[in-house]
């Protein structure tokens, strides 16, 4: 039996989140698995441009939900949206990217359709007819295995960065609206507005490259070192839990089991020792550099390369290096 699979792309501000096209591959593996095709799913406010790159990533078609009320996110009207596409698509399996919009819909999902859930899963496959999913267990220091059978929809949140994203497709998919339809009570809910705090900086969670510093950074001044490492490099800024408790960064720069779960393409930890709450955090890292004084801290031991230097002295010269072969 055929298992067609529905993918929510989610968008913000019209851009389309890149955790989806990742989602987007995982389920064309899925789809090639069971015989079945690939659906979308967009909801907001002038979504054509978001549905139309689902439609050339591999959407046999894409429904979109284009409503003015839903410009800004809202968890109830958005998972009656998402709701509505899955009972038009009859999907056997609906993919959504883990992050913070993900991990609100995806347990609201699984409430309202009866559905089977598994979250933050860095591994998705067919086997026997069921759908196996592993996931990260224990702060990270084991996984788990689940085999969701085909009698109910699945629903699965992918950790970002732990797939390859999609690359487009011809022909492109065909594209179809579908009115919001929101459930009694909830036009009540209004956001009107979504304030960012951000200073321009890259959010942790969602960049490719990430330089955090630690506690023995010292000041918040010394941090200066870290972000002209950042910027060469064109990455987030992370840090420890000792360095955002010490004040010398926000603690939505945070990396770790308290803070932000991270999988870049690579992490570079700056004078951080690797307690285990910051090892769950970012132990998924494709390549990790670590950098530290003492050659016993555990983060060498997850480290891809390791460097047993003073960091004031080797990321200023990292630095200069990476700004040379950029020519900048």
């Amino acid at each position: 039996m055929s298992t067609n699979i529905l993918v929510f792309g989610e968008q913000r501000g019209g851009k389309l989140h890149p955790a989806c096209l990742q989602a987007m591959n995982v389920a064309a593996e899925l789809a090639s698995a069971s015989g079945g095709v690939v659906w979308a799913c967009v909801v907001g406010h002038n979504v054509t441009g978001v549905a139309e790159t689902l439609a050339e990533h591999g959407a046999a078609l894409v429904v979109a939900v284009d409503d003015a009320k839903l410009a800004l996110y809202r968890a109830q009207p958005y998972a009656s949206a998402v709701q509505a596409a899955v009972e038009k698509a009859k999907p056997g399996v609906l993919l959504l990217p883990a992050t913070f919009m993900g991990k609100d819909l995806a347990p609201r999902l699984a409430a309202r359709l009866g559905a089977a859930l598994a979250t933050d899963c860095t591994e998705v496959g067919m086997a026997d007819g069921r759908l196996r999913v592993r996931r990260p267990v224990y702060n990270g220091k084991a996984s788990c295995e689940l085999r969701l059978a085909g009698d109910r929809l699945r629903i699965v949140s992918l950790r970002p960065n732990a797939f390859p994203a999609a690359g487009a497709k011809e022909p492109a998919g065909k594209i179809e609206p579908l009115a919001a339809n929101p459930k009694e009570g909830e036009e009540r809910l209004v956001c009107r507005e979504i304030v960012r705090t951000s200073s321009g900086v890259r959010d942790v969670s969602e960049a490719d490259i990430i330089v955090s510093g630690g506690r023995s950074l010292k000041s918040e001044a010394n941090f200066k070192i870290v972000y002209e490492l950042a910027e060469a490099l064109d990455a987030a800024v992370g840090a420890s839990r000792a360095a955002c408790d010490a004040g010398y960064q926000p603690h939505s720069r945070q990396v770790g089991l308290t803070g932000k779960t991270v999988t870049p393409k690579l992490y570079v930890a700056c004078g951080i020792d690797g307690a285990i709450q910051h090892l769950a955090g970012m132990r998924g890292s494709k390549v990790i550099v670590a950098i530290n004084t003492k050659k016993e801290a555990p983060i060498f031991q997850v480290a891809t390369y390791g460097c047993v230097a003073d960091l004031f002295a080797l990321v200023p010269l990292i630095t200069q290096e990476v700004r040379r072969l950029k020519g900048q």
